[in-house]
């Protein structure tokens, strides 16, 4: 594409294998621009028609202000490269245009000695490359609640079995009045005994069930659950690629976890134009080097939960998966939580961002390499439950 501008070394085999530098440019998960002097796109690699959605044919008859909008700061990362600068880095800028969406990304501009005014850029998408300590982080909370939570249901469930009994017993020969505390007792330690189990399921850690999973299936068995109980209120709409593999997983597992982040959904937004967007997609080239591993897990596919609620604090941001983290006044704090390990145990990892007006919960699955049951291959995609309440 375009005028070749760049002197590659030799092209040297080892191992039987050729390394030509396209497919090495191509082989990162940075999206890579070179920028002529007059600003036409002399290259781009895989990654680079990922992050702005267009074919290496169209970007090479592009130019980089037909990419970024006229007030971005990358234009002026270029002027202080080109004004004689060495290579620059910017951290945390907003790309925000039709094609990428919102994003945040980490920016270097580099001056090409060999040819006058070529600039290459490299962009790399913040919320991909934080995800690893994400899930670093959230194996580690969901360890230390694992443990936790293995002593409380020893130490703590059988005390609240002598105590509910002890209040029956006392409620037998108690008064009127004097039953009215009994039975607050008994309440109060049924809503413990409740608390407790759920933080048992964090501490569970036998081998999952895994299998091939059709993704659409499972979102629109939870969008009818949600229409017909807590969503009634809201406008559901889905952006799905039909043409996705099946993702490998725990269907049941997989289930529980949109249900709670679209219960979540549903929760914040408005009452009057509460609108709660999911959408699946292909991500090329996003794969993970995971701890005590030698190999890259390939987390291809993409299944986005959106709504438009007030979105979260910036101070909850770097604690949102943690354990008893909430911001709902009645909250546990251990849906996130959960959502994260299930998540994690399927393979897969989970990510968010917010802003007023827009909040996005993303899961990266892997693609299961087994075909999908013969009965479950031409099951439909249900209809709304309300009219006109789903865009498919």
């Amino acid at each position: 594409m375009g005028k070749r501008v760049f002197q590659f070394l030799p092209t040297r085999s080892t191992n039987n294998a050729c390394f030509e530098p396209g497919a090495i440019l191509n082989a990162l998960g940075s999206a890579v621009l070179v920028i002529a002097g007059d600003d036409n796109l002399l290259y781009a690699n895989a990654a680079a028609e990922q992050l702005f959605a267009r074919s290496r044919s169209s970007l090479s008859h592009a130019t980089i202000t037909d990419l970024l909008p006229s007030d971005s700061p990358v234009f002026e990362l270029i002027g202080q490269v080109r004004g004689g600068m060495s290579a620059i880095t910017e951290h945390g800028l907003t790309l925000d245009t039709p094609k990428t969406g919102l994003r945040l990304v980490n920016v270097q501009a580099a001056p090409m000695i060999e040819v006058t005014g070529a600039v290459v850029l490299s962009f790399q998408e913040r919320a991909i490359a934080d995800q690893i300590d994400h899930r670093l982080t959230h194996r580690e909370a969901t360890r230390s609640i694992a443990a936790m939570s293995a002593m409380m249901a020893h130490e703590v469930k059988n005390p609240l079995s002598g105590i509910r009994g002890a209040a029956q017993l006392l409620e037998t020969n108690a008064s009127e009045a004097d039953q009215e505390l009994t039975q607050l007792i008994q309440d109060e330690v049924d809503r413990i005994k409740v608390l407790v189990e759920r933080m048992e399921v964090l501490s569970e850690s036998a081998p999952i069930k895994s299998g091939p999973v059709n993704i659409h299936q499972v979102l629109d068995r939870v969008r009818r659950i949600a229409e017909n109980g807590f969503g009634k209120h809201v406008r559901f709409m889905a952006e799905y690629d039909p043409s996705l593999p099946p993702v490998s997983g725990n269907r049941d597992q997989l289930i529980q976890v949109f249900l709670n982040l679209i219960k979540n959904a549903c929760e914040a937004v408005p009452e009057e134009g509460g609108e709660v967007r999911m959408k699946t997609s292909y991500q090329h080239g996003v794969r993970f080097a995971m701890p005590g591993s030698m190999s890259r897990v390939h987390l291809p596919m993409s299944v986005t939960i959106e709504d438009n609620g007030p979105g979260i604090t910036p101070e909850m941001h770097d604690h949102l998966f943690d354990p008893f983290v909430t911001t709902k006044p009645k909250g546990t704090g251990l849906g996130l939580a959960l959502v994260a390990k299930i998540v994690g145990d399927n393979g897969g990892v989970i990510d968010f961002k917010s802003r007023p007006g827009r909040t996005e919960f993303r899961l990266l699955l892997p693609m299961s390499k087994e075909p999908l049951p013969a009965e479950e291959l031409n099951e439909p995609v249900g209809a709304p439950t309300n009219q006109g309440n789903f865009d498919a």
